[in-house]
């Protein structure tokens, strides 16, 4: 990919040149509209606002990661990976999926970034070894994460910092965090920075946030976690087709028993759908197909902050400390169902107690439950 300046035609004229039809490109505009929780009547705001966009340029650094996120993104649908780059957006700048290497690879990343001055985004997944870790932990060509971070974001017009590793710190600041890893967010401090948290993100998700920024020119409306609250906005819990089991106290004792056979609750078994904030639930993963909850594993929560270092993946939700035996069983004793008290007291408390929390035992969950 050679970096060049965005293209003078605006979308819909791109669109049209590669033969999609007027009926293909609404129906388009109706899935975004969709995708964004947007209501249906918006998808003619859409249609006109991408008739007169156009592309971005966009400058994708990775940093300390996996390629989880952009394996994730490789396998969106809606739309795929293809019509992103070539149809949707001038990416001019990736480690995976550029053709080019070596010097002409960084020529590209500063030429981009000189063409398209204060117009380009910026996508970094990965943590970033902070100012002052030593630079060698994590260096491309050359230079320390941190260096081609601020050089490249100095004149974005926004970051969107993908996956929890860009997001949070993730996996590599997992304590005792040896390479001093740090957020996007924790040191781009001037410009706007959104976050799409997940260990992978849904690959949609990712997708959707440049759609909405293509669409409206700016970012979605955020959470407390600078994430997108169309995606973000609900619980994992909340959206569970396995819910109804919770609120009538059904829960699976082992993977193997009468109730995991059953398709009960997951939240003896560790499921982090109480305290998780993703769309995985309604838009599930593999065109989709299905998701960890549905093929039977509970939730890891890993679109929030600190799940590497929460417990045990298959120990209960966290309760804060303060929160005792007995008040837990006089919510349950009020509540409808056991489930669904429990889960009012912890919702309560869960923003001030999120540094304080402790696991919950199989022998204390039983009691509560």
């Amino acid at each position: 990919m050679a970096a060049r300046k965005t293209p003078d035609k605006t979308l819909g004229e791109s669109l049209r040149d590669i033969g999609l039809s007027r009926r293909g490109f609404l129906k388009f505009c109706a899935a975004t509209a969709s995708m964004m929780a947007l209501p249906p009547s918006m998808a003619a705001a859409i249609a006109a606002a991408l008739e007169q966009a156009r592309r971005p340029s966009v400058i994708w650094l990775s940093f300390q990661e996996c390629t989880g996120c952009t394996e994730s993104l490789t396998r969106s649908h809606s739309p795929s990976v293809e019509e992103l780059i070539f149809d949707f957006i001038s990416l001019d700048y990736h480690h995976t999926l550029q053709a080019a290497a070596g010097e002409a690879a960084e020529a590209a990343r500063l030429q981009a970034m000189e063409t398209n001055r204060g117009e380009y985004l910026v996508i970094v997944d990965g943590s970033i070894p902070g100012p002052d870790a030593n630079p060698g932990f994590s260096t491309v060509a050359g230079h320390s994460n941190y260096d081609i971070l601020m050089e490249t974001v100095e004149h974005a017009a926004a970051v969107i910092a993908v996956g929890t590793c860009a997001a949070f710190g993730g996996l590599p600041q997992a304590k005792p965090n040896p390479t001093g890893a740090m957020s996007v967010m924790d040191l781009v401090k001037d410009k706007p920075v959104i976050n799409v948290s997940g260990c992978p993100p849904i690959p949609m998700v990712i997708t959707g946030v440049l759609a909405h920024y293509l669409t409206f020119g700016r970012l979605p409306e955020l959470d407390a976690y600078r994430r997108p609250m169309a995606f973000y906005g609900q619980s994992i819990h909340d959206r569970c087709y396995r819910r109804p089991f919770y609120d009538k106290g059904l829960f699976a004792d082992s993977f193997d028993d009468e109730g995991a056979k059953l398709g009960w609750c997951l939240y003896r078994l560790g499921c982090k759908g109480p305290t998780t904030f993703n769309a995985c639930a309604t838009m599930r993963w593999n065109a989709g197909t299905s998701w960890p909850i549905e093929s039977g594993h509970p939730c890891l929560g890993c679109s929030e902050p600190g799940f590497w270092d929460g417990g045990g993946f298959y120990e209960p939700v966290s309760v804060p400390i303060g929160t005792s035996t007995t008040t837990l069983l006089e919510a349950a004793a009020v509540g409808a169902v056991a489930g669904a008290g429990i889960a009012t007291v912890a919702r309560k408390g869960k923003k001030d107690a999120v540094k304080t929390r402790q696991p919950v035992t199989i022998e204390e969950l039983e009691q509560k439950l």
